[in-house]
């Protein structure tokens, strides 16, 4: 033990005779890119195996629904009715387990919001009590539908457990059936099935013995539920205590989350934003392992740094931390963590790229990680180049030390220039932000791989055309990012491009108007809101460039109306002026307070420079935001790609 960082974190347990190698689980985690007829494709196998390979002791497949007529809330979720799903899912059990972690089913029934269901069936929502509710018109669940569900909870377990999964996770948290017949706010039944305490646990209490009678006594079940609401009118952790006494013993792990996923003020409680700190929801399990005596306690929610959940257990917090967007950020973690690597590890920024892409492509992508989503192909890829090959990669940025590492890795000879005095490109500037610490750390943990990777580092290094073939090369990757635009309106010249505020944010004082709706201006907007700024932001546009009702950027949306951060559409800036700027809208032209005006209305590609390296070298090019003005996560998988595809020839 004394060779070992973190004792606590990766000490071993058994529960009914199952071994688990650490305290860190993989928390329940849904695929949706399946096979045409929704069965667990080759990919899905990959992306639960690479969680398994990267140490986690328990990797848990999300969203298995228990009735698929009635309980989908997606189309694409897992029916563990299907019989044929036998093969497919236990390619992925095996999968898991072959790589020394527990399977575990996560057995779902989303209840009143199986909206999937209705659309794809035509059948009724259904819940603890009828009503309107988000998706329509919700009918009582009978008695006799609740038994039957009952029952289909334990055929469910049965049948994960035919399928090779060694531990059965029951979802009762968020929003879903088994919460709802918990909750106040769904459960306004008077029969056996509400009203008091007891009777709003009859329903999961039923679904836990279903379960433990289809498994019998070797199996552990773990049970997901809520802690806390965090809702009005909903039950708080006082209640949430009582739930868990009253399932102590019944269950072998009590993992306890917060929050309703589908009331949108609680969404971004069940999945921390950034602008939550780290661990953010342990507090309810800390309460709740005061009260529990025979079942583990299991936190979960936002936790990124490996000393952070080992204090977490070591002071009895809980026994056990889940993780879910870390797996994505960094599958090896407890690899890394366990070795002391911990400045190798990239924690997740949270930025909610994962759910965005899962929600436009059905696929999970991570800013950070561009393994994710492609991990079937990762594994067929050569670990060496057939060729070695002499790379400059011209630009520190993102996009830039990506590319540097990933050739380095595969065998080339790899230098690196930029031409200011620090790696980081664009983003460098945002260091200072609390709830953009884990992007600073990524920036240094990236750092810290090109220099094990032996990668030759110059700063303060702008590499002209001469240059570059002094240097003779046989590739060279241009990254040299892009600059911020300076809007053409009078005036400008007194105002301030969002990279000097996050620079020097005590330049900015008094009211303060950004100009810009973006992504850079609405987080700017929030962090000076958060300072004491009163903060109004002007937007040419009729609407934002994203949707700011959409689950990955209501954090955005939620943050500005609690901050009072107004945001002004189809506004137009005329003037900068002392004091004040000159606004036009379709009623005319106007003028706002703004002590200090803050322009941050996208970037220009530095294309040109890029182009003029262009025949200095054999191979050659260009990614990230020289060719394109984009993201983290479409400069990280482009560098990845092309640099993982040098040295074939």
């Amino acid at each position: 033990m004394d060779t070992i960082k973190y004792p606590n974190l990766f000490k071993p347990l058994r529960i009914r005779g199952v071994y688990f190698r650490n305290r860190l689980f993989s928390a329940p985690q849904g695929f949706y890119n399946d096979d045409p007829k929704r069965y667990p494709s080759e990919a899905q196998v990959a992306f639960y195996e690479r969680k398994a390979m990267g140490g986690y002791a328990s990797v848990c497949v999300g969203d298995c629904i228990v009735d698929v007529k009635t309980g989908k809330n997606l189309a694409w979720l897992t029916d563990m009715e299907d019989i044929e799903n036998l093969n497919h899912l236990s390619k992925v059990t095996q999968a898991i387990t072959r790589n020394g972690a527990v399977a575990s089913a996560e057995l779902a029934h989303d209840g009143m919001f199986s909206i999937s269901s209705k659309n794809e069936y035509g059948t009724k929502l259904y819940g603890p009590t009828g009503g309107e509710w988000r998706y329509g018109h919700v009918e009582e669940m009978s008695e006799e539908m609740i038994l039957d569900l009952v029952d289909k909870f334990g055929k469910a377990a049965a049948f994960a457990k035919q399928c090779g999964f060694n531990m059965i996770t029951i979802h009762a948290g968020h929003g879903w059936l088994p919460h709802q017949f918990m909750s106040h706010i769904f459960n306004k039944r008077t029969d056996r099935w509400g009203g008091s305490f007891e009777n709003r646990m009859r329903f999961p209490l039923a679904v836990i013995d279903s379960i433990r009678r289809a498994v019998g006594e070797d199996t552990p079940i773990e049970f997901r539920f809520s802690g806390s609401e965090v809702a009005e009118g909903g039950y708080d952790i006082t209640e949430g205590v009582k739930i868990a006494q009253a399932i102590d013993g019944k269950v072998d792990i009590i993992h306890v989350s917060a929050g309703i996923h589908e009331i949108d003020k609680t969404f971004i409680v069940v999945h921390p934003s950034m602008f939550l700190e780290d661990g953010c929801n342990s507090k309810y399990a800390r309460e709740i392992k005061k009260y529990v005596k025979k079942s583990l306690v299991a936190t979960v929610g936002a936790f990124t740094d490996p000393a952070h959940m080992e204090e977490f257990i070591a002071s009895g917090g809980a026994d056990i931390v889940n993780v879910a967007r870390q797996t994505l950020a960094d599958p090896d973690f407890p690899i890394k963590a366990r070795a002391g690597r911990d400045d190798e590890i990239a924690r997740c920024i949270r930025c909610f790229q994962c759910f965005n892409n899962v929600g436009m492509h059905r696929i999970f992508r991570c800013s950070l990680n561009p393994e994710i989503g492609q991990e079937l192909d990762v594994k067929m890829l050569p670990e060496k180049a057939a060729v070695k090959k002499k790379v400059l990669v011209v630009g520190g940025g993102i996009g830039g030390m990506e590319a540097a590492i990933q050739a380095a890795r595969i065998g080339h000879d790899v230098t690196i220039c930029e031409k200011t005095d620090r790696l980081g490109g664009i983003l460098n500037c945002e260091h200072s932000v609390p709830f953009k610490k884990n992007l600073g750390l990524y920036l240094k943990r990236q750092q810290r791989l090109l220099e094990l990777n032996g990668v030759r580092i110059c700063l303060n290094t702008e590499v002209t055309p001469e240059l570059a073939r002094l240097a003779a090369p046989d590739v060279i990757i241009a990254a040299l990012g892009a600059r911020p635009i300076v809007p053409k309106i009078d005036g400008i010249e007194k105002a301030l491009a969002a990279e000097d505020v996050y620079n020097n944010v005590e330049l900015v004082k008094g009211d303060a108007v950004i100009l810009g709706a973006g992504l850079v201006g609405v987080e700017l907007g929030i962090w000076l809101a958060q300072l004491g700024h009163k903060v109004k932001i002007v937007e040419m546009a009729e609407k934002p460039p994203f949707d700011m009702d959409s689950f990955p950027f209501l954090p955005y949306k939620i943050y500005t109306e609690d901050l009072g951060v107004e945001l002004c559409f189809s506004t137009k800036a005329v003037a900068v002026g002392d004091g004040e700027i000159t606004v036009e809208t379709a009623d005319g032209q106007s003028t706002i307070k703004a002590d200090t005006v803050i322009y941050a209305v996208g970037t220009k590609s530095l294309s040109e420079e890029a182009d003029a390296l262009a025949f200095c070298a054999p191979e050659f090019h260009e990614i990230g935001d020289c060719v394109k003005s984009d993201n983290i996560i479409a400069a990280t998988r482009q560098a990845y790609a092309i640099a993982r595809g040098i040295g074939r020839l």
